[in-house]
């Protein structure tokens, strides 16, 4: 579960706030879509979240899906995939269950399992030279998965990505939730990728950042959901609140 709690950030006295009492929950197994104009603090609340700087005033609390009273396991998907270049693919994926020391053979066993799971079986000794980008994207997601992340944290992880690869890839990732209903969070600027990544989307507004309006999105992971006309009302709705948020 994710709480964030009357969160404000300031950076410099003569930036001023970049966050104003950002407050709202994301409980466990739920998804959220955050979209905002550009400069509204939408990556700041991400590495707010992730721990990678502090608040200035307010706090998060971040708990394990399976016992709410320990701290939950973060990772972070970057939206420049974020992959060590001399490292191979199996090396960059099993970086982090490295860095906590689990022995070399489940490691391995991680690792087949995650580029299977993610339609790139064989390919661990590859380098990020020889990748296409949408394979990057993959690896770095599997990277984050490795570590059977309580929460996921997307800052606008498919950006950089041609149409049809997005799409293949918000398709993988809806049904890795519907497999594992981890909770996640993603940044995006795409209305269309906000309403099919998200159970609820969560608009920002202005300079400083403030939480606009909150929109549920109900049929959120159901089958065929983009060709269903609650897909398209939706979107109206987001786009009616950006409007108001400028």
């Amino acid at each position: 579960m994710i709480s964030v709690n009357a969160i404000c950030k300031v950076f410099d006295s003569q930036d001023g706030l970049v966050l104003d009492n950002i407050t709202f929950q994301v409980d466990n197994h739920q998804t959220i879509s955050i979209i905002g104009p550009s400069g509204c603090g939408k990556t700041t609340l991400l590495y707010i979240l992730a721990g990678l700087i502090p608040p200035t005033t307010g706090h998060t609390i971040m708990t394990d899906r399976r016992h709410r009273n320990k701290k939950g396991k973060t990772a972070f998907v970057l939206q420049d995939f974020g992959l060590f270049p001399w490292k191979t693919v199996n090396q960059n994926i099993e970086l982090g269950l490295k860095l906590q020391r689990v022995p070399a053979k489940i490691r391995k066993e991680a690792v087949e399992r995650l580029l299977t799971d993610m339609g790139m079986p064989g390919m661990g000794a590859r380098y990020p030279s020889q990748l296409s980008g949408g394979q990057k994207q993959r690896v770095a997601i599997a990277r984050a998965l490795a570590t059977d992340p309580d929460i996921l944290l997307m800052d606008e992880p498919f950006s950089s990505l041609d149409a049809m690869t997005r799409e293949h890839l918000q398709n993988m990732m809806r049904d890795m939730w519907i497999k594992t209903r981890i909770c996640y969070l993603i940044v995006t600027h795409s209305v269309e990728e906000a309403v099919f990544m998200g159970r609820r989307i969560l608009i920002l507004a202005g300079r400083p950042g403030r939480i606009n309006t909150v929109i549920d999105n109900p049929d959120f992971g159901t089958p065929d959901f983009r060709l269903k006309p609650a897909f398209f009302d939706c979107q109206k709705q987001v786009r009616l609140a950006l409007e108001k948020s400028l």
